[in-house]
């Protein structure tokens, strides 16, 4: 199973997202720290979950950074996280 494919179970999972979009953005940073030539070292994730209502913007990226932990401490350099309530949600 692929990285991504690891972030997207362990999420839904945890938070039964409504809306859940990944990215590889590892080709953006082909050549810098962390990058592997096979890439998947770094995501966008946008999460919208009723998990989230009541939660700030810090504490639902914990919940996520937590959910990740494993792939945050080994396989993934960079995440950037969107988080959101569904009310939040404006696609």
């Amino acid at each position: 199973m692929g990285v991504a494919d690891t972030i997207r179970a362990k999420l839904t999972e945890r938070f039964t997202p409504i809306r859940l979009e990944i990215s590889d953005e590892s080709y953006r940073h082909a050549g810098h720290e962390g990058a592997r030539p096979g890439g998947e070292t770094h995501f966008t994730v946008v999460i919208v979950s009723a998990a989230f209502l009541g939660e700030g913007r810090v504490a639902r990226q914990r919940l996520v950074y937590q959910t990740l932990a494993e792939e945050l401490a080994t396989r993934v350099h960079a995440l950037s996280l969107t988080a959101l309530a569904p009310a939040e949600d404006m696609r």
